[in-house]
Formats: C-alpha cells, structure tokens, sequence
C-alpha cells in the first residue's frame, strides 16, 4: 500500500535507518538531562537550558579577548619586511589608495620598529611586543587575512560583536548562548569583564540582544573589588526571607507580564532575580581568585603592576568557563585605547605589555588543566592599522586587511591562514570577512549557523546575515 508515492514498508526502513542517530541523542539527552529535539516545554520554562549542538564540537565555550581600538597587525603577527624597505617613501602606485578614516592623504609609508622571530616548530613569525604568547605558537591559528567594512570605531566594534556596522541586532554571544544555553544555569551564560571603568565604545550595544530576548544579553562583571556588585544580602536579611520576597515579586510581575507577552525586557528582568539569588551561592565561590595559588597568580602576572589587571580578568575568565559560562568577553583598551593615530610606539608598547604575559597564562593555565582543546580563545579587535603613516609616528584604521587568531576548541594550532598584500594594506588570499569568523566559531563550538534561526517580525535572521562560511581548514 502506498502513501505519497512511498510505501509503508519502505518508510518504516527508512525511519530506522534514518533515526539510529537519533535514537543515540534521545539516550544521551536523559543522561544529560536536556531536550534532545530543541524548543519544548522545557526550553519555554528556561530560554538558556544547555542544547545539543547540531555536530559534536570540540569548543564547549569561548574566550573572546577584544583589543578595543585596533591593534597593529603590521607590529604583531604580520611580519612585512617590505615596509621598512618602503620606510618614507610614498605608497606605490600598484597599491590602490585606501580610504582612511583620518583622510590624511600622500603620508608615506611607517615601517615597524618592531625585532621580529620565527618561534616554535611551526617557525610562526612574532613580534618582541607578544615575546610570553609568542611561546604559545604551536597552538595559534593565525587568521592574516580578516576584513570587515567598518572603517570607524563605532561601525567596527559593533560589526566584530554583532555583523553589523548598525546598531539593533544581537551580539556573538547572544547568539551563541541562543544556540547552546549554559551548563551552569546559577551563573550568566555570558559575561563580559572591562580593564577599567571606561566605557566601551557603543556600550552594552556590543554584548546586547538587539531583536532578541534579553534573557541572552551579556552581564558585565566589574573590573576591579567584588566582581559582581551588591550581590550580598542586607544584614539581617536570612536566605529564606528573601526566597519569600522573591516569591511575592514573581507572581506580582507574572501578572503583569501576561498582558504583556512582547516585552522581553521584563521577562529578563524576571529572570534576573532568580539568576541573583541563584548566583549568591556559586558566583562567589567561581570568582573568588583568593583560592588561587601565588604560582597561579603569578603565571598570570598579577605580582606586576602593569599586567596586574589585566591578568586578573583573564583568571575569571579560566575560572568562570571552569564553571560552565558559555561566552567571556574581555575587553583590553575599553575606551578605545588601542587606537593609535600618533605615537605607536608608546601607545601600543605599553598595551601590549600590559596583556601579552596574561594572555600566556591563560593559554598555558587551559592547557595545563586539560581545558584547551574545549575553549576556543580568540584574539583580535576591531581592525588593523595601516602601513601609511598618520602624523608622523601613528597608523590610521584598516578595515581591508588585518590579523585574529584563535586557540584551542578544535583549532589546529601552528598554522597561519591567509594573507595579506606585501605592505600588509588589503587582505588578499583566503579573505574572512567578519561574517565567515562568526561563522567559523559557532562551527567550533558544534553549531551549524544556517540552522541557528530566530525569526524577528517574519524574517529569519540569523548571525552572518546570509553571508558567512565558515573556514573548516581551521579544525585540526
């Protein structure tokens, strides 16, 4: 007998042979104890419960270190013999003139200052800036050829976080936490930790949800005293008073907010609370680095003044994905402090000193745990500096051509990928754009970003805007 052209027979063989994997994830979802076939009941109760992927990646979570302002490619990972060649002579007419955020215009060619080394036994090139991550090359993925289409801070920053050069859609750790929920559902799934109190360019823009729920925003920690501020209960005020407070707050705000089904905002709020409570009983413990030993600390550089803080967050950072947040974000420069239109030297000397030791911890601190290959750490800003030199001793923004690299979570390590022109100016050979990085790390972390949909106002959106691939000669 025949139904649609297929008979019954053949659909049940087809179903077995079609379902056997499934089986196996309907199994492995009760050991887990999460919905093996994605938005149910449970996931309607709690929007960030843990998922399975849609593949099994190696990355269970990301270490995002953000060099806000635009680090120097050119002085760091991409080592350009020919611009000290060119050192003061004007840009060759077989380079096309770039448009510069600054529009200085015929200012000739920086060379970098910089003594450069082949390290480990992939022979990577590296600067004397990054001498501790240089030690570290063997498990570098040196992405060379990133390009994006903001040439100014605002457009830069937001289209690194979010693909966008404009305001209004979710950040790369939202998406992500949509995608995969959080283990650990007594801390934030995405946490983003500054080096000061400056702010951000575009401010909580960058870890925002745009059209999607709150509940997937980012929680900023503070950088400096008690991460996680007026966390501790009032004296007097017992666990169980509180649990009872909390209570009355719930159901007051669950009346109200079920004639107003469309605000996201105070459904997170909502949850907020309970995440509070929760977090008074774990996040100290997650965050309290005083556990640490002074070897620790100090692999880390927090016996200096100079990488103290810096090295700090990076140990959060370890201790908070140790505990199951999904998503980090540490920002080095908040303020864009990166930038570095007159004196690179002085600017990007200092910043590079001041992250190159903790970043060298923290590879080596994953690494010595066993937590490496299951966190992928990322390091990059929002563009690179140009070749062309800007008030004698500084670089402009360039969007067509500049340096990431990633680590760990899957990461074949000891390879560069990519390239750019021999002045380093625009991104030639295996060019990832934004979208194809963003891609590429929700590929990482087992995610196929085609199928990670959220539908605002009957459009499908998703994180690379229909544009994105993701790079799978990355994978090791």
């Amino acid at each position: 007998m025949a139904c649609n052209n297929i008979t019954y027979a053949s659909s049940r063989r087809d179903f077995l042979r079609t379902a056997g994997c499934g089986f196996g994830a309907v199994a492995l979802s009760a050991l887990l104890g999460e919905n093996a076939f994605g938005a149910g009941t449970a996931d309607a109760l709690n929007p960030v419960a843990a998922k399975l992927p849609h593949r099994f990646g190696k990355a269970k979570s990301v270490i995002f270190l953000f060099m806000e302002g635009g680090p120097s490619h050119l002085d760091t990972f991409d080592y350009k013999p020919l611009l000290n060649q060119l050192d003061g002579q004007p840009l060759p007419p077989s380079f096309k003139q770039p448009v510069l955020a600054m529009g200085e215009y015929g200012a000739p060619i920086l060379g970098s200052k910089r003594a450069w080394k082949q390290h480990g036994e992939s022979g990577l090139w590296v600067s004397d800036w990054f001498p501790n991550v240089a030690n570290h090359v063997d498990d570098l993925a040196v992405i060379r050829s990133c390009h994006s289409n903001g040439i100014n801070h605002a457009g830069g920053v937001c289209q690194m976080n979010t693909g966008s050069i404009f305001g209004g859609r979710p950040s790369l750790g939202a998406w992500v936490t949509y995608g995969l929920g959080t283990e650990n559902q007594n801390l934030p799934a995405f946490v983003v930790l500054k080096d000061s109190e400056s702010g951000v360019i575009n401010g909580v823009r960058n870890w925002g949800t745009g059209f999607m729920p709150a509940v997937y925003q980012g929680v900023e920690f503070s950088p400096e005293g008690v991460p996680i501020k007026y966390l501790d209960n009032p004296k007097g005020m017992t666990p169980e008073r509180q649990r009872e407070k909390l209570d009355l707050l719930a159901g007051l705000n669950g009346i109200h907010a079920e004639k107003r089904r469309d605000n996201t905002e105070l459904e997170a709020r909502i949850r907020s609370y309970e995440l509070a409570f929760k977090m008074q009983a774990e996040a100290p413990v997650a965050v309290d680095i005083s556990k640490e030993s002074e070897a620790t600390k100090k692999l880390y550089g927090m016996d200096q003044p100079e990488t103290a803080v810096y090295g700090r967050n990076c140990l959060l950072a370890r201790r908070l994905v140790e505990n199951g947040v999904r998503f980090v974000q540490l920002y080095s420069g908040a303020g864009s402090k990166w930038d570095s239109h007159a004196n690179i030297e002085g600017n990007h000397g200092k910043l590079c000193r001041g992250v190159d030791l903790p970043i060298a911890g923290l590879l080596a601190d994953l690494k010595s745990r066993g937590m490496l290959e299951e966190t992928l750490v990322i390091w990059g800003g929002e563009f690179g500096r140009t070749p062309i030199s800007e008030q004698g001793g500084g670089r402009d923004h360039n969007p067509t051509g500049f340096t990431m690299w990633m680590a760990g979570g899957g990461v074949k390590g000891g390879q560069t990928i990519g390239s750019t022109d021999e002045l380093g100016l625009y991104a030639v050979e295996d060019r990832l754009h934004v979208h194809d990085i963003h891609s590429t790390v929700m590929h990482l972390m087992g995610l196929d970003h085609t199928q990670v949909v959220y539908n605002n106002k009957g459009r499908p959106e998703r994180i690379d805007q229909n544009e994105g691939h993701p790079y799978t000669k990355i994978l090791g």
